[in-house]
């Protein structure tokens, strides 16, 4: 059998060392560059690998194509596959026909890596021996075929939903929706949808389907489509006999006759998002019968992730946060939301098909002054420049610093949340939050 890999990045090569171990004839092509690290373990491994070019007789002649999350269907190689019928699928498929462990899967446009780093937390601190991977942390490939958890929590983008056959998580989690990558979709907010519910469609009666239930486009697909697994809503508004909601004081959750409450002050997250992240995998922890004890203990300590909504320093009485994993609007209103002080906000990147309008009204409340910090920012110009005092263009996050120091005073916030992918100035969101991170240390 030859697997063929497109992309020789993390779920690339380790979908490329799982292969070989299985017996696989592989070939791994990159129409870019290949990080050194992973040449090293290819090489290590005996793999045969290119980059800068596919080579259409070395992919068309495979039994199946793995191809990485990253890779547009429109790009030339998947369109001469797919018209030659090469099965091309997700690295989450190629591996998980290798392994029998259960998986958790988490997806949603915002919330979804919080929540499971926050899950996996919950999961390892009541004695599981679980492992991380999808979105996030080494490859679930790599992962199996080192063969050392007995359950993953896995973190999965619409992309890698896209390419799924057979895969069926036994809990599924969809922490919301909301317009995203709609370039990759046509322009088409509905086709998006569908590739989000692509986690439920192999679940059986057995399995579980948590999910936000006051996110219109979730509740609205629901309402016109059957799934077998078990529903269990969570909620800011609505009490469920079943379920997990809040009020203005304590999460609750019943799950299998089982009441859980907890005090949302005692949540280490701060947020009204964050409490549905919380609900959300407490609703997991009770499935997997975590003892409530540690489930409280674990919400208070957990750490948060990078670059979403991360403190960095406090500078003059100005606190500057890091909040470049918001590549989208929707992340973004999260993070004005939570905002308590006057705002200098620093915007910008790659637009997606954005639409500002929904952000109108904090911005009017919250925001003082803005920096676009993008190659082109005529939109979000279009839409602020009337809404507030100072806005100013530029390239580069060292300047963008300096100019939010200067429109801040004591008491504001700096808060870099782009609602833009960073592909026009940077490598990718970590890379704009690290920039960003040394940018305010060295102010």
């Amino acid at each position: 059998m030859k697997l063929v890999v497109l992309g020789g990045g993390e779920s690339g090569v380790g979908t490329a060392i799982l292969g070989k171990k299985k017996g696989y004839e592989v070939f791994v092509s990159d129409f870019g560059e290949i990080k050194n690290n992973y040449k090293e373990v290819l090489i290590l491994n005996q793999i045969p690998w290119e980059e800068k070019q596919h080579t259409e007789d070395l992919i068309l002649n495979a039994d199946v194509v793995m191809k990485s999350p990253g890779i547009p269907d429109k790009s030339p190689i998947v369109k001469l596959l797919k018209k030659n019928n090469v099965p091309i699928i997700s690295e989450i498929e190629f591996a998980n026909q290798f392994t029998d462990v259960i998986t958790i899967g988490i997806t949603g446009s915002n919330g979804k890596t919080t929540t499971t780093m926050l899950t996996h937390h919950l999961l390892m601190q009541g004695g599981m021996n679980v492992g991380i991977a999808g979105n996030i942390g080494k490859s679930y490939a790599w992962q199996i075929s080192e063969n050392k958890f007995e359950a993953y929590v896995l973190e999965l983008s619409s992309f890698q939903l896209d390419g799924i056959v057979n895969y069926r998580p036994h809990i599924a989690v969809m922490t919301n929706i909301s317009p995203d990558h709609l370039d990759r979709y046509n322009y088409d907010y509905d086709l998006y949808i569908e590739a989000k519910f692509r986690i439920t469609k192999n679940q059986t009666e057995d399995d579980y389907f948590v999910y936000d239930d006051d996110d219109e486009a979730i509740v609205n697909w629901l309402s016109k489509n059957t799934i077998r697994a078990k529903k269990i809503p969570f909620s800011l508004l609505k009490q469920h006999e079943e379920g997990a909601y809040a009020d203005d004081k304590n999460i609750t959750t019943n799950i299998n006759n089982e009441e859980f409450t907890m005090p949302i002050n005692e949540l280490a997250l701060e947020g009204k998002h964050n409490v549905k992240n919380a609900m959300a995998a407490t609703t997991v922890a009770q499935l997997m019968r975590i003892r409530k004890e540690t489930i409280r203990e674990s919400l208070s300590n957990f750490q948060g992730v990078e670059h979403r909504l991360e403190k960095v320093l406090k500078i003059q009485n100005v606190q500057y946060i890091n909040d470049s994993k918001a590549t989208n609007v929707n992340a973004t209103f999260f993070a004005l939301d939570s905002m308590n002080t006057p705002t200098v906000w620093i915007v910008g990147g790659v637009d997606k098909g954005n639409d500002y309008a929904e952000l109108m009204p904090l911005v009017r409340e919250k925001v003082k002054g803005i920096v676009c910090l993008g190659v082109d920012n005529s939109k979000i110009k279009q839409a602020f420049e009337d809404v507030v005092d100072v806005m100013i263009e530029t390239t580069s996050m060292v300047e963008a610093v300096k100019i939010a120091q200067r429109m801040a005073e004591k008491g504001d916030t700096v808060l870099l949340s782009p609602a833009c992918a960073s592909f026009d100035l940077f490598e990718n969101y970590e890379d704009r939050g690290k920039q960003f991170k040394n940018a305010v240390q060295n102010l």
